[in-house]
């Protein structure tokens, strides 16, 4: 079992034991006599069985042609065939880190050490393993001393709930080690709890090391994990040792200040993001004052850059900076990204996945995505996915779920930590809204047609404040709109009596009122990006606003709707709010990205159907 993750995850509710079976037909029975028939115990299901070319294991079906795998609904995907190798007794380990004078903890002289519980697979002596590694802040975590938090989460010495236990009941029977490591200042980790720091990136680094140099190791390790634990993976390749070779973050923000942070606008739990884990893993039952240096400057920030970013308040010291993880991943990592992201996800938003996707492509990496309409989740939770609203990712299911996300990833670590097989394809499989699924090579897909609409034609604009708002309409489309990509909307604004304002951008189609997407904006950050601008009362600006990745069907004959008003969702409404800004009487173009897609083109395909299964369980 594994404590429920908290703050920046929502709650994972637990998998069970169930096992997912999937068959193949005779194909599949095939392959499972050769395997049975397998001499060595190590190397079972990790190398290619010598059978006739009509013979196809399980691992080696094509994309297009899964659909035709049958499996049944369980409570996450599983391997269609356990390992034969037995899960060794845990090892606890305390690895000395040597930390920068900079990231000296205050109150905690002694030495620094990450806490790492280990798994190994049973295999014969001189046998050497790969490891899949998840480390986050969760491990005993936020009980004790804080009235009114519960309990203490379980150690890291138990399979957590989201990676964790997934790992250790598909992957290490077929040859790979299992870490889990608790950041610093939590768990039995030393030192203080640095958010997403240098000094926890320095940690996590070391703990990566020490696992490719065990002389039971391959030398090849890959992280994986959600949310916290999904940004560790950008944080163990910002300056990563030679040993890591793959990362797979899910939903994991590639810099604090991009997570909480818009084109400027602020969300609200940015407030108290900081300050929360502080508190929640200071030891309030003993003496112990474990304070990093950054830890007045983290509670501040927020406030300062909502507040006084036009002043420099964004800019006071290098909190954001050193919390930026991708510009570092870019520069120096040299292994493979599988990014893995909800198109609905509002936690961590999905561009955090765009444009970095292609942005690791042009590095040099091996980059894989996969991007359906589930929230802050994983691929393969059915009885998360169907609780979704509508507009907010119910229309996508029961496609959404991905029951053969296991083979993605048995694929994925074969070729990256064992060298097995041939190089995964860079590619993305991304969801429409109604539930299809396409993968293209690159997304926005290359052959995008850019459609400009002056959306002043729709309506009467005016002001957007805390009392007023904008609604408008698009005349009926002539044909389907397939929006595949990042919408634009560049307003032309007035400020008002204030020195800055807001929009919040909601795309609906206005025939059925089904929402599509949103984009937001500070009119401080009009030029997009991180640096904010001064603002002029009664001066006119272009808002450069781009829209959340959308990949949206509005069929023919439905209108585009836009609801602009000065805050929605989880964002704070801006400065100047009451004062607001206005949309003046000009051009104001929405460009949409579309793409055409025949039922017979070769991009889309069908996912296993688990729900045909479900009543036969």
């Amino acid at each position: 079992m594994m404590q429920d993750e908290v703050f920046e995850a929502e709650i994972v509710p637990d998998s069970g034991d169930d096992t997912l079976n999937i068959t193949l037909g005779t194909t599949f029975a095939v392959a499972v006599i050769f395997l049975l028939l397998g001499t060595n115990v190590g190397k079972v299901l990790d190398e290619d069985i010598s059978v006739e070319n009509t013979i196809r294991n399980w691992w080696e079906v094509p994309l297009h042609e899964r659909h035709e795998m049958e499996v049944n609904n369980t409570e996450r995907s599983v391997l269609p065939i356990k390992g034969t190798l037995e899960v060794r007794t845990y090892t606890e380990h305390f690895i000395e880190v040597e930390l920068p004078p900079s990231e000296d903890d205050v109150g905690f002289p002694e030495p620094d050490v990450m806490h790492v519980a280990l798994w190994l697979p049973d295999v014969a002596d001189g046998v050497k393993v790969p490891v899949i590694m998840t480390i986050h802040p969760y491990y005993d975590f936020g009980g004790e001393g804080m009235p009114g938090v519960g309990e203490d989460s379980n150690p890291n010495t138990i399979p957590d709930r989201g990676v964790g236990e997934w790992v250790y009941n598909n992957f290490i029977s077929h040859g790979y080690a299992l870490a889990q490591a608790s950041t610093f200042g939590t768990g039995q980790s030393t030192h203080c709890q640095d958010v997403k720091g240098l000094g926890e990136q320095i940690g996590i680094q070391a703990v990566v090391d020490w696992l490719g140099k065990q002389n039971w190791s391959n030398g090849n390790v890959g992280l994986m994990g959600k949310s916290y634990a999904g940004t560790t993976n950008w944080e163990a390749a910002q300056n990563p040792s030679e040993h890591l070779k793959t990362i797979v973050p899910i939903s994991g923000s590639i810099g604090v200040q991009e997570m909480f942070y818009r084109n400027g606008s602020s969300e609200f739990r940015a407030l108290g993001y900081d300050a929360a884990y502080w508190a929640a893993t200071s030891d309030l039952t003993t003496d112990e004052l474990r304070v990093c240096q950054d830890d007045l400057q983290g509670p501040l920030n927020p406030f300062t850059t909502h507040l006084w970013a036009h002043y420099g308040g964004a800019e006071w010291n290098d909190y954001w900076d050193e919390r930026r993880h991708l510009p570092d991943v870019l520069a120096n990592y040299k292994g493979s990204v599988y990014l893995v992201w909800g198109m609905q996800d509002w936690n961590v938003d999905p561009y955090h996945a765009f444009p970095t996707y292609q942005m690791l492509r042009d590095a040099g990496l091996n980059v894989k995505g996969i991007m359906g309409q589930w929230g802050h989740n994983y691929p393969d939770q059915p009885n998360i996915h169907e609780n979704m609203s509508s507009g907010y990712g119910a229309e996508a299911f029961p496609k959404v779920t991905r029951m053969d996300w296991s083979i993605e990833l048995y694929n994925w670590f074969n070729y990256y930590l064992k060298g097995i097989g041939p190089e995964p394809d860079s590619q993305v499989q991304i969801q429409r809204n109604d539930g299809e699924w396409h993968v293209e090579e690159t997304w926005p897909s290359t052959d995008v047609e850019w459609v400009t609409n002056d959306i002043s034609s729709w309506g009467s604009l005016g002001t957007v404040s805390s009392s007023s708002s904008i609604t408008l309409t698009s005349e009926p489309l002539e044909s389907d709109y397939h929006i595949s990509g990042l919408p634009t909307f560049h307003a032309n604004v007035r400020a008002n009596s204030c020195n800055g304002g807001q929009l919040f951008v909601t795309m609906l189609d206005g025939t059925t009122g089904l929402r599509l997407g949103h984009a937001t904006m500070d009119l401080r950050y009009r030029d997009g990006g991180h640096e904010a601008k001064s603002v002029t009362p009664f001066s006119s600006y272009v808002m450069k606003m781009e829209f959340n990745p959308m990949d949206v069907i509005i069929p023919e004959g439905s209108t585009i709707q836009l609801e602009i008003t000065e805050s929605g969702e989880d964002y704070l409404p801006s400065t100047c709010s009451s004062a607001g800004i206005s949309l003046i009487d000009d051009v104001q173009p929405l460009s949409l990205p579309l793409v055409e897609r025949g039922d017979d083109d070769s991009r889309w395909f069908d996912v296993p159907p688990w729900w045909d299964y479900q009543e036969e369980e």
